[in-house]
Order: C-alpha cells, then sequence, then structure tokens
C-alpha cells in the first residue's frame, strides 16, 4: 500500500494542504518552521493515530481552531482503493474511519496503512525507557500476527481490574489466570520476533558501519520462573505499590554493546544510526515477511550525521523499494535518486508541486 492523496485541515501551523503523492519518491523542501515535518506527522497519524513528535492531541490542533482533520487515499499495486480519516481535537480524542466506516481500534489504521519514521528524535528508542521499543517491537508481531492485538487487548483490561484489586484490598489473584494466559502468548509471539529479526538487525547495521549491537530482551519478568509463579512471589510488593510489577507490560526491548546497554557507550549520533536502523529492520521484515512494504518518512536524515553515514542511510532507505517521503531544506542530489514529485512549503502553504513523470 501506499499514500495516493492526503488532505490536511488546522494541523499545527497548517491551515490547509493537499497533496497528491508518488508510489515512490516523494520529496517535500522549505525552511525550518515552514510545515514540512507537520506534513509527515499527518501522514503518520493516518497509518498510527497518533503523532510521532508528543503524545498530546491539543498540540497538534493549530492555534485558534478546535479539532484538526486529515483525510487520506491508500493505494494498493493491484488498483484497490481505500480512504482514511482522521478528527483531534483539543481533548486527546481521536476518531478514525476507513471507507466510511468508525474503526474499533486504531490498530486498524496500521492495518491499513503500515508506516515507519526515521525522524532527529529517533534516538529516543535507543536513549527513553522501554515503552516506545515495545511499540516498534509490537508494530511488527501485528503484522505477522494478527491475534495479537486482541491478545494484548484482553490482557489489559485483566491488568487493569488486578491493579485495581491491589488498589482497594480485595483479592488480585482472581485476575492471575487470565493474566498467565494471555500474557504467556504475548510474551512467546515477542519472543519469535525477536528471533525472527535477527538477520535483518545484522543487515541493518552493516548497512549503516554500526558496530555489532546485540538485539534482545526482558520478558517482563525473570526467566528462572515462569509468570504466574512471579505473580504470587511478589504479591506483597504489588500491595504495597498498588500496581503489577512483572508481566509482558514490562517488556523491553534491550540493545547491548560488549555486553552492556548500547546508550551508555554510543554518541547522540549513533543513538540515531542505532534508530534508524530499527526501522529499517522493521521495513525490511515486514515487507519480506507480510508482503506489505511500509511507507517509510525521513525527516531531515542529514540531522547529526555525517556525510559518510547520511549517505548510507539513504541507501539503504532507497534499496527497500517502497514509498517514500523526505523532508529536507533544499532539493539536492542524494543516492536516493531523483525524486517523482517535489512539494515546496512556504508560508505554513504548499507553494509549489513539480512532478516529474
Amino acid at each position: 500500500m501506499s499514500l495516493a492523496e492526503l488532505r490536511l485541515e488546522d494541523l499545527r501551523c497548517l491551515p490547509r494542504v493537499q497533496l497528491i503523492l508518488h508510489p515512490r519518491l516523494n520529496l517535500i523542501t522549505g525552511n525550518n518552521g515552514s510545515g514540512k515535518t507537520s506534513i509527515l506527522e499527518a501522514v503518520y497519524l493516518l497509518g498510527r493515530g497518533r503523532s510521532f513528535r508528543t503524545r498530546h492531541t491539543e498540540h497538534l490542533v493549530r492555534h485558534g481552531a478546535s479539532e484538526l482533520r486529515v483525510f487520506g487515499r491508500v493505494e494498493s499495486p493491484a488498483t484497490l482503493s481505500h480512504s482514511v480519516g482522521l478528527t483531534c481535537n483539543r481533548q486527546d480524542r481521536v476518531q478514525a474511519r476507513i471507507d466510511s466506516h468508525d474503526v474499533a481500534s486504531l490498530a486498524e489504521l496500521s492495518e491499513l496503512f503500515p508506516v515507519q519514521v526515521i525522524d532527529p528524535g529517533i534516538h529516543r528508542l535507543v536513549e527513553e525507557g522501554p515503552v516506545q521499543r515495545r511499540r516498534w517491537l509490537d508494530w511488527a508481531v501485528f503484522h505477522v500476527e494478527p491475534e495479537f492485538v486482541r491478545h494484548w487487548q484482553g490482557y489489559s483490561r485483566a491488568l487493569r481490574q488486578r491493579n485495581a484489586a491491589l488498589k482497594t484490598g480485595a483479592d488480585p489473584a482472581v485476575w492471575n489466570g487470565e493474566l498467565v494466559r494471555l500474557g504467556e502468548i504475548l510474551t512467546a509471539a515477542r519472543v519469535r520476533l525477536v528471533a525472527a529479526l535477527q538477520p535483518y538487525w545484522s543487515t541493518a547495521l552493516r548497512d549503516l558501519d554500526m558496530a555489532p549491537v546485540a538485539l534482545g530482551y526482558f520478558q517482563g519478568w525473570s526467566r528462572e520462573q515462569d509468570l504466574g509463579a512471579a505473580l504470587s512471589t511478589h504479591i506483597a510488593r504489588d500491595r504495597e505499590r498498588g500496581s503489577t510489577s512483572y508481566g509482558p507490560h514490562r517488556f523491553d526491548v534491550l540493545l547491548r554493546l560488549e555486553g552492556r546497554p548500547a546508550r551508555d557507550l554510543v554518541s547522540r549520533g549513533q543513538q540515531k544510526l542505532l534508530g534508524a536502523a530499527m526501522a529499517l529492520t522493521m521495513a525490511r521484515y515486514v515487507t519480506e515477511v507480510a508482503g506489505r512494504a511500509p511507507t517509510l518518512l525521513l525527516d531531515d536524515p542529514a540531522a547529526e550525521l555525517d556525510r559518510a553515514h547520511t549517505e548510507g542511510l539513504l541507501a539503504a532507505v532507497a534499496a527497500l523499494g517502497g514509498q517514500l517521503v523526505v523532508t529536507a531544506l533544499h532539493a539536492e542530489h542524494t543516492p536516493l535518486g531523483t525524486p517523482d514529485r517535489v512539494f515546496h512549503v512556504e508560508h505554513n502553504e504548499v507553494k509549489t508541486a513539480i512532478i516529474q513523470d
């Protein structure tokens, strides 16, 4: 699938924008602050139902507006076409529709329109806590094991009930069986994926001329116990905290260099490269295994990287073969080749659209 058309209203500084995109390479140019990244953000919203820059919807809505709207038309090589629309308001309420039908879960957006992003903040995948890394992994688990979302939703409901029991002094053990059953299913799926990703991860590191950083995981509790035993062993601690200390909601993807956390040993630029390697790994894996090449968004790919690493990243991205939407200050020759579409953003509007077919 690729995004053929994008329309947005009242997203950050952009009052209204409409783009007709190419299924291959699209370049968006403009000065800093002109709204280039906001266009990428709109594309990402259509595929994920959230921003890659903020957790708070109110930050996305243009000043003076009550809500933002994004519409897209998604097409496949088989000429299938689907419409997807999304509305966000300042109260963090998100409503999405596919082909005029309300979606029951935002995961439906990802199923229709898979999208990955490499932006200057991608180092946070390496530098910060496990939430983003779990999300990175689970996005691909969902594409190869669609039932994963249903199991995660069930686990989350049981976890909320157990935590409520811990807070009120009720017996939390009545929820242990469901947590264990669904938790083991979720963890097994994640572990299978980490194993399957190893060759893709090694290739991405070689492409970016990176040291051999190991890709591993912490399952959310000690491997010396099963989940049921971990819940029983730590019940006193859970009662004290009013929350469940162990389980797949504590899962983390571990990046280690020479046996130590990679974030402790590498520079900010190298953290960005590791984050880019994670995005490349997922894009290749989902393309080959699920047969669905994601649209890849690159926001100012040269930021914080030297020329050699920038060229290595762009060459690896070009080899993926899917749709690319790239931002840059100027239209310059890169290993990506000649753009198929070039858009220029100026004064919060798309001033020009040069189509080179």
